[in-house]
């Protein structure tokens, strides 16, 4: 965070409605994790699922903290430390976020969508941080504590914002967009996740049309005209009485129109159409998924008043986030070999987009295309046929090996041809040692899963092989 003012204590104690001893103080930063809290931050001690903040405040003001935000005061707090008390800490997490939105002239965009959110996000900021003081949320902060602590961390003297805002349940995207109110509402495509949780594809749409209620007045909605759900989203936001509704894709009536493309193994060259203006740019990031999402980050920029031009110009030195595709080189004995971390989470519709990047990727020498698969999660009593689906998107993509782990994947393994040889394991701890024995020279490695199926694990096993005495180079992270 930034040693700049971010609130005084006064101000954070009237957004709040808390009762304070002591408010000549200032924070420049808000935290709800003491482990990664910088002197200086205001620490919220968040009730969790696991944790209650509130053993950790002493902590917090030990570590240079401000002050902390808490319902009740823990009794190991001395005396003297800067406390808030309120009823809720959550409430007054969104208090505060509301206060950041409220005393910001900044020009917001939020972003949800069954996939690409955070890479749609990540393009945002890399394109408006050139143009203007810019804001985003961390990571992928996009639930109901994420926003409103990434609210609550923008300055006041913010030009453009961009929030992620995520769901896996009906009902939970309103709240968000009604707390950022946001210039701009972007949804990247439809797709079928979080089954376990919705009868049908459709209501996963109609789940993120909840974006729409917090459109500011004469704001603009950005949508994926060639996804099949498109002309649904529209006709709900036309119903919310929205008028400036705009679409992006290869139909011929997007505003945001994809004319060409070519795709390599490391980038892509691409041309659009935005309006009546023609656009050629080099895109950083390799995979068509890839283009679609950048056609609806220009659609944003253009309605943000941002500069087209230089968002485009910039996108050559696009990268793919950590997680998300980022690609690194591993020594080993005779040579080396890639890995690409895609560990972060994985769909239906982004598993597919990775293999085809595994695909469009060619192994050096006597190399192979190797997939480190985990269960795709939250997919409901549909899993099993899901999951046996993958195994023509691995066919297709010429992967010579494939690992892959969890109960869903078991149903992939029975699935594949005896063609390619597969390795199941429960877990992904119990792949390690399968992996770390088959990885050699010229290979290229896919490592993708959802969260919970702990891809990481197997793909830190393959980055330690790294030397830590190497010096590091432009080879290592790709």
């Amino acid at each position: 965070m930034s040693h700049e003012v971010l609130w005084t204590g006064a101000e954070i104690a009237e957004a709040v409605s808390g009762k304070v001893k002591n408010q000549d103080w200032e924070a420049s930063g808000v935290s709800i994790d003491s482990r990664s809290l910088l002197p200086g931050d205001l620490f919220v001690a968040i009730i969790g699922p696991y944790h209650d903040g509130h053993e950790f405040a002493s902590a917090a003001l030990a570590n240079g903290a401000a002050a902390v935000l808490v319902s009740e005061v823990p009794e190991n707090i001395a005396d003297n430390g800067n406390v808030i008390v309120v009823e809720d800490t959550l409430k007054a997490l969104e208090m505060l976020g509301a206060a950041a939105r409220e005393r910001a002239n900044t020009k917001i965009v939020a972003v949800t969508g069954s996939v690409g959110k955070t890479g749609t996000k990540e393009s945002l900021l890399h394109i408006l941080s050139l143009q203007g003081k810019t804001h985003a949320s961390v990571g992928s902060f996009n639930n109901h504590w994420g926003v409103p602590l990434s609210l609550s961390r923008m300055p006041r003297d913010t030009e453009y914002a961009i929030f992620e805002l995520g769901m896996n349940h009906p009902g939970e995207l309103g709240p968000l967009s009604r707390m950022v109110k946001p210039h701009v509402a972007l949804i990247t495509t439809i797709e079928a996740v979080h089954l376990e949780f919705f009868a049908d594809v459709e209501a996963i749409a109609r789940a993120k049309a909840e974006i729409f209620e917090g459109l500011t007045p004469s704001g603009s909605v950005i949508l994926n005209g060639d996804n099949i759900y498109g002309g649904l989203l529209k006709s709900i936001a036309a119903n919310a009485g929205i008028t400036r509704i705009l679409t992006f894709g290869e139909k011929s009536e997007a505003d945001v129109k994809l004319t060409d493309f070519t795709l390599y193994s490391d980038y892509s060259d691409v041309a659009v159409k935005i309006a009546s203006h023609d656009v050629f740019f080099k895109l950083g990031v390799p995979g068509r998924h890839w283009i679609s999402n950048i056609l609806g980050v220009l659609g944003a920029v253009s309605e943000l008043g941002a500069d087209i031009e230089e968002a485009t110009a910039c996108l050559d030195e696009l990268k793919s986030p950590k997680g998300r595709g980022a690609r690194h080189m591993v020594p080993c004995t005779g040579g080396s070999y890639m890995v690409i971390d895609d560990s972060y989470n994985a769909s239906p519709a982004s598993m597919r987009a990775s293999l085809e990047v595994l695909s469009n990727l060619y192994p050096d020498g006597k190399g192979r295309r190797i997939a480190v698969l985990g269960d795709m999660l939250e997919l409901g009593e549909k899993s099993g046929d899901i999951h046996r689906s993958l195994k023509e998107d691995i066919c297709a993509a010429k992967v010579d090996l494939l690992f892959a782990c969890g109960s869903n994947m078991a149903q992939l393994e029975k699935a594949m041809p005896s063609t390619i040889a597969t390795v199941h394991q429960a877990n992904s701890e119990l792949l390690v040692k399968h992996l770390l024995d088959a990885a050699g020279p010229g290979d290229i490695v896919l490592i993708k899963g959802s969260l919970g199926s702990k891809m990481r694990i197997p793909l830190e096993a393959l980055l330690a092989r790294r030397s830590v005495d190497a010096v590091p180079s432009k080879e290592d992270e790709i």
